[in-house]
């Protein structure tokens, strides 16, 4: 937990490789090699809907996240960006930008129930966080 009350679900940071934090959120690798997933999360305690944020910051939240689904799609060449926040069994606020395409395992349906996450091998796990942390720019 951080100083402003703030702490990651545990299901959340069991599933996802921190990349970097932004203004408002912090943006999250989810590690599942099957798809080009990011998780953003606003670093604010006792959050669950979009609504729950000030209007700034939920004005802010849908910038980062439009920006994390334009920078996915260049650097994945997807077809399309797929933007959800469930939240049935994490109620922490969270946002999922999943790069999709025609050939991916769950092609046209949602991801979520979907086979089994695929965790990357420790190598490519690397290679993947400094590639994305690369092109993770913040938004303006």
């Amino acid at each position: 937990m951080t100083s402003t009350g703030f702490a990651l679900d545990p299901r959340l940071a069991g599933d996802t490789v921190w990349l970097c934090d932004w203004t408002l959120s912090s943006v999250l690798l989810m590690n599942d090699q099957r798809y080009p997933w990011l998780v953003l999360v606003p670093r604010q305690p006792s959050l669950v809907e979009p609504f729950d944020l000030s209007r700034e910051n939920q004005e802010r939240l849908w910038r980062e996240v439009g920006h994390a689904g334009a920078l996915l799609k260049r650097a994945t060449g997807c077809r399309k960006i797929n933007i959800g926040a469930l939240g049935n069994i994490v109620s922490q606020l969270h946002v999922h930008v999943i790069a999709r395409n025609e050939a991916d395992a769950a092609w046209p349906s949602p991801v979520w129930g979907k086979g089994t996450a695929e965790r990357f091998e420790a190598a490519a796990l690397m290679q993947e966080v400094e590639r994305l942390r690369g092109l993770l720019q913040p938004p303006v």
